[in-house]
């Protein structure tokens, strides 16, 4: 993930920061607790297309 596009991505629900996990191939963003596929490189900003993070996560 090149870190000048996640400079200026945003989270589409609250427009807060996203932090890329490249083990799991996802941003996320901690302030709604959801997290965005990255697919073949290109991040799905779509919130139908995010998954919940748990508990865990969230305090991480």
């Amino acid at each position: 993930m090149d870190h000048r596009l996640l400079e200026i991505v945003a989270c589409p629900v609250c427009n807060g920061k996203l932090h890329y996990n490249q083990k799991l191939q996802e941003l996320t963003c901690k302030a709604d607790g959801l997290a965005y596929p990255v697919r073949d490189g290109i991040p799905v900003l779509l919130e139908n297309e995010a998954r919940t993070l748990t508990a865990e996560e969230k305090l991480s």
